[in-house]
């Protein structure tokens, strides 16, 4: 079974394609600042970045009528519930207009659905990051206003989770885990028997702070800010993009920060906060099943940090044991999940 994965993200699009779930492709096409300043809109880097891809494949020797299926990273769609998605004509009219944001991701259902049409196959999406699968008291925010939304790392963490299942022979209809995912976001969720049913919104500035977003920021103190001469898209940079780590010391590569931590206090003081808001959110989510959680499972690029991982683990074991899938395995998920659906392991959604 061969499967062409493709991810877009802000400034690259990675790709690659599997042959029953092992990389015979894996390349990340990198996007210049001076290449996409002529697109005014996200949607319109589509023949673009398509053009890229193809070029891509066909210099890796890899004909595109071997294919059996083709994968696309789901974008900011309607809510849903987790699985594989086959793409539609409803999908991609709501990627086109972007029904819930702009972003790069909602490129990956557009350009797999033109690809598969034009070669006979099918396509599909997998996990998308809006997946909503959140128990009815999980939505309430406090006010009337406002409702709480599913905005989260949905493909990692399903993905890890079903890992960790395999590994302790288990099925994921059946456990009940916390997965963090600790990358450029952080986003902490409780799996029980088969749904994420509460979750942080990892984009829109709830749970922990990470390297680049502020995560839950006291509210009146951030109100104040909104009336404070700043305009709405600085105060939405602040929360995210420029948040976090990038907002104290101008930089969010963690691998840099965490040498410095060493001799510079401050930096160390920073770094143990997060660290410490990481295990308060693990915390808060376990009381969703009242503290009866299985295995509590940190991954992302940071779980391959012995400082973060040891630091999370010493607050959070009384929970639950811990296990460390580390790094960011979006491909590989993404061709799981069309796998199971073209080998008959369930059935692909509708959307």
């Amino acid at each position: 079974m061969k499967l062409l994965i493709i991810n877009p993200g802000s400034t690259s699009t990675k790709i690659a394609v599997f042959e029953d779930e092992k990389p015979i492709l894996d390349k990340t096409l990198r996007h210049g600042m001076d290449e996409l300043a002529g697109f005014e809109k996200i949607t319109d880097q589509y023949d673009f970045r398509k053009g890229v891809i193809l070029k891509a494949v066909e210099e890796a020797g890899i004909a595109l009528a071997d294919l059996d299926g083709v994968v696309g990273r789901g974008g900011l769609v309607k809510p849903l519930a987790g699985g594989t998605y086959g793409i539609s004509e409803a999908m991609i009219r709501d990627l086109r207009i972007g029904v819930q944001g702009e972003h790069a991701s909602n490129l990956g259902g557009l350009i797999a659905h033109e690809i598969g049409l034009a070669i006979g196959r099918p396509s599909f999406v997998v996990d998308p990051v809006v997946v909503d699968e959140l128990d009815p008291i999980s939505r309430i925010s406090g006010h009337p206003w406002i409702e709480r939304r599913s905005i989260f790392h949905a493909l990692n963490q399903k993905a890890m989770a079903r890992h960790y299942c395999r590994d302790a022979g288990k099925n994921y209809s059946d456990v009940t885990v916390i997965v963090a995912h600790m990358g450029g976001g952080i986003s902490v969720g409780i799996h029980h028997k088969g749904r994420v049913i509460d979750v942080s919104n990892a984009l829109d500035g709830e749970g922990p702070f990470s390297p680049e977003r502020s995560g839950a920021l006291p509210a009146g103190d951030l109100a104040a800010l909104c009336y404070d001469g700043r305009s709405h898209r600085d105060v939405k940079k602040a929360l995210t993009g420029n948040g976090g780590m990038v907002a104290y010391f101008g930089s969010n590569n963690m691998i840099e920060l965490e040498e410095k931590a060493k001799t510079d206090p401050k930096v160390a003081l920073v770094m143990d906060a997060m660290i410490y808001q990481i295990s308060k959110e693990i915390a808060a989510v376990s009381v969703a099943v009242c503290g009866e959680v299985e295995a509590i499972i940190l991954t992302g690029g940071l779980a391959h940090s012995e400082k973060i991982t040891d630091g999370v683990k010493r607050r959070v074991g009384f929970i639950a044991k811990v296990a460390l899938y580390p790094g960011e395995h979006e491909l590989l998920a993404l061709a799981e999940g069309a796998g199971r659906v073209l080998r008959g392991e369930e059935e692909a959604r509708v959307y």
